[in-house]
């Protein structure tokens, strides 16, 4: 998985990209499978520990990489509270979870911003520039993608695993939820965002079908877009 996300950060061929996320996901999905079922047959593993842990993120287009972060956590089975204005993200979850997210979510803000700056400047037809208004939906398309890949995995998962995962994945939901009313009580429901930018959008969520999504831990630097 290291050299899938490795390639996937570097590659400029959609093809390979594609070819790459597939047998990321297929491997993620197999080690997904394998940790929850040790929880479910193993007496000291099988009562759930939430911690928090905080995603730090990069101006410009705070919003739209909040969403992305939220997407990701909602898919492993994390809460998530976004702190715009802060520039940081706040996920609840057990220890592995907030791992899979950190990691996730880390490589897709590369991922997405090497495929958006690749898109160039955006103007319209009279000279004016689009550029914000562009990337900002395109990172907003982005993130609303793979949150819909991520959970399509994960039903996938569950389905592969039949009954065994129930009462570990409730026993997480627990967990984090325990957690989420001590810290988070008075925390208000996520904003919604509007993309204004249809060829943003469209070149947004064609860029997250390309993407990796895989959860080897690897040494990355964000890419501050203007």
């Amino acid at each position: 998985m290291r050299a899938l996300l490795a390639k996937a950060e570097s590659t400029p061929y959609p093809e390979e990209a594609e070819a790459l996320s597939a047998k990321a996901q297929e491997l993620m999905s197999r080690y997904a499978i394998e940790e929850a079922l040790a929880d479910a047959v193993t007496p000291e593993r099988r009562t759930a520990v939430a911690s928090a842990r905080r995603i730090w993120l990069d101006a410009p287009y705070l919003g739209p990489k909040t969403l992305l972060v939220a997407e990701v956590g909602s898919a492993n089975h994390c809460r998530t509270v976004s702190s715009e204005k802060l520039g940081f993200v706040t996920v609840l979850g057990t220890g592995l979870d907030l791992d899979v997210v950190e990691v996730l979510s880390t490589s897709l803000l590369v991922q997405a911003a090497r495929a958006m700056l690749a898109t160039g400047p955006q103007y319209t037809h009279l000279g004016t520039s689009r550029t914000r208004s562009f990337r900002h939906s395109f990172l907003l398309s982005y993130a609303t993608r793979i949150g819909e890949r991520l959970r399509d995995t994960a039903a996938q998962t569950a389905a592969a695993a039949g009954t065994d995962l129930v009462p570990v994945f409730a026993d997480r939901a627990r967990a984090v939820d325990t957690l989420f009313e001590s810290l988070f009580s008075a925390a208000t429901a996520r904003r919604s965002f509007s993309a204004g930018n249809a060829a943003g959008w469209g070149a947004g969520r064609s860029a997250a079908d390309r993407a990796v999504l895989t959860t080897e831990r690897r040494a990355v630097r964000h890419h501050r877009p203007t």
